[in-house]
């Protein structure tokens, strides 16, 4: 009797391992359930992301990347507009699926989990000064120097550990940190290739993009919910390290950059969105 009730048991357990399995659909298979993969975007952030006012078409290389990510799970994509600082919290409370051009940090790294990179970026200063040009982020490390970046970024981070003994002004917002270079309040703007790139292309007067050494290259991520099964994970950083290598990812952002009229040839030697 004591043998029966054991196998008995253990049937039972094995019913309700299977059961749960069962009911427990995989991330993969609750996004085509839902039939949307949805991803947050952020107003007037060209060139990750741009809505047409009229027809209210999201644009962008993120918006791209996206897409065939979306098309490789047979969904549509479902875009949610969010913020640089609520991308994050909506990965967290599983109001998206994903987010896309993620500095990946140590900090953010506690909140969300993060894909292979998908393009790798690098910290760079947007400066008219030629005193700055050629300069090692140890000569810049000087209270002569004044900069300029945005509270809280991913390039405000770089400025306390490798600018601690510069003035450095922090401004709530990157439009503020331009300002202040363009007036003549700080030296330089402290940001990323990319964000560089574009931002000296749309107000001249910044100055020109300056990459000090040694050249602090970053890889931009995709930050996905804890929650995510693994095998979802890593069909992620698959996308990612696939599109990454055989260049379509590049391909895209420099797509998105054409409306700058910013091409390869205006990147520093050496510098490529591949890494």
């Amino acid at each position: 009797m004591n043998i029966i009730s054991k196998i008995c048991g253990v049937a039972a357990m094995a019913l309700s391992l299977l059961g749960g399995t069962a009911a427990s659909a995989g991330t993969i298979d609750d996004i085509r359930s839902r039939g949307v993969l949805r991803i947050p975007a952020i107003l007037n952030e060209t060139p990750y992301f741009n809505k047409d006012p009229r027809t209210g078409e999201w644009q962008g290389f993120v918006i791209d990347m996206a897409n065939d990510i979306a098309k490789t799970l047979d969904v549509k994509l479902e875009v949610v507009e969010s913020s640089w600082a609520n991308a994050i919290l909506d990965v967290q409370s599983g109001k998206v699926d994903m987010a896309f051009a993620v500095t990946a940090t140590p900090v953010r790294a506690m909140s969300v989990s993060f894909s292979d990179p998908t393009y790798y970026n690098s910290f760079v200063l947007v400066s008219a000064k030629e005193e700055i040009a050629g300069k090692t982020w140890k000569e810049l490390n000087d209270p002569q120097y004044t900069f300029a970046v945005d509270l809280g970024s991913a390039q405000d981070l770089i400025t306390q550990q490798y600018l601690p003994k510069a003035n450095v002004l922090r401004f709530k917002t990157r439009d503020e940190a331009i300002v202040a270079v363009t007036t003549g309040k700080a030296d330089a703007l402290v940001n990323t290739m990319l964000n560089g790139l574009v931002i000296a292309k749309k107000a001249p007067t910044i100055g020109a993009v300056q990459v000090p050494t040694p050249v602090l290259s970053t890889p931009s991520v995709i930050a996905l919910n804890y929650g995510g099964d693994e095998t979802f994970k890593s069909f992620v950083s698959a996308w990612a390290e696939y599109n990454r290598r055989i260049g379509n990812n590049q391909t895209w952002i420099l797509k998105s950059l054409e409306t700058f009229e910013i091409t390869l040839e205006d990147m520093p030697v050496g510098f490529g969105f591949g890494g």
